[in-house]
């Protein structure tokens, strides 16, 4: 919702203006599609030699949830804390190997089944679990396995960064398209100079919606769409590292009900249930 309301007040100021200083918009709407051919054909063509097959698919399949609300709210954050809640006490009444058949297999498992938003999100059950049956194996120690965690969070940012500088490189390159399709009108024009001077300034007039358009699309669709990206990343990564915090804390011999508050600290302020309210949701469930 909010992309759209911002789209529309983006583009309905600017053409507004244009508009109430007596623009004429027939000169935009007439050269609309071939500087448009021009420019979004010019840069998608550059942008499929500038990136990896993997590359372009992550873009792809990141732009449907830009248009989405975001999923890391309170509630979500709150449904982790008591499934991680719930976990930590099975294992500390019951020992480590009572979650062994949840952790071999998690996708089947009554408990991560109980938390339907994030236990049935597989990437959040699946980071859960690989370091749960770490924990299980017993070879390795607190601070081995918080380099694990490091390694694969700082991955997973790294391989979704990629997708969002992809789109930072596109969208630096439209004003660049948008003075090549300008500078092909002025040639155009040049070899037209017989014509009257009606013609010829209609001529100028559609070279220069080339350099205007390379620009809007590049800060006032592209780039922003961008940044909504990397906002998006950041949030699934401080979700992992939620999960690595309260884990981390109950290796080093905590009780759940204080690993869970060191989790609690981790999140952004915006999403940060308070103590009394995370308790009384852990005992509900």
């Amino acid at each position: 919702m909010f992309v759209a309301i911002g789209y529309i007040v983006c583009l309905g100021c600017i053409f507004g203006a244009y508009a109430i200083h007596g623009g004429n918009m027939q000169v935009i709407i007439k050269a609309l599609p071939t500087e448009m051919m021009a420019i979004a054909g010019g840069a998608i063509g550059a942008f499929l030699v500038n990136n990896q097959p993997k590359t372009v698919k992550a873009v792809l399949a990141n732009f449907g949830p830009l248009f989405k609300g975001s999923k890391y709210s309170k509630d979500r954050y709150m449904e982790l804390m008591a499934m991680m809640f719930e976990v930590l006490q099975k294992i500390r009444k019951e020992g480590l190997m009572s979650i062994e058949k949840d952790v071999e297999d998690p996708h089947n498992s009554a408990l991560f089944g109980k938390y339907p938003t994030v236990g049935h999100d597989h990437h959040v059950v699946d980071f859960i679990a690989d370091y749960l049956r770490m924990m299980v194996s017993g070879n390795l120690n607190a601070h081995e396995i918080e380099t694990i965690m490091d390694n694969e969070i700082d991955t997973h940012h790294h391989e979704g960064h990629s997708a969002c500088a992809a789109v930072a490189r596109l969208a630096g390159a439209l004003p660049a398209f948008g003075i090549v399709a300008a500078v092909l009108g002025v040639v155009n024009t040049m070899g037209s100079v017989g014509q009257p001077p009606a013609v010829l300034g209609g001529m100028i007039g559609s070279a220069l919606v080339g350099t205007f358009l390379g620009i809007l699309l590049a800060y006032g669709v592209v780039e922003p769409l961008g940044g909504l990206m990397e906002q998006k990343l950041d949030e699934g990564t401080k979700e992992f590292q939620v999960i690595k915090t309260v884990l981390l804390a109950s290796m080093q011999g905590y009780a759940p009900q204080v690993a869970i508050e060191f989790g609690r600290k981790v999140l952004y302020s915006t999403e940060k249930p308070t103590f009394a309210e995370l308790e009384a949701h852990v005992k509900k469930k």
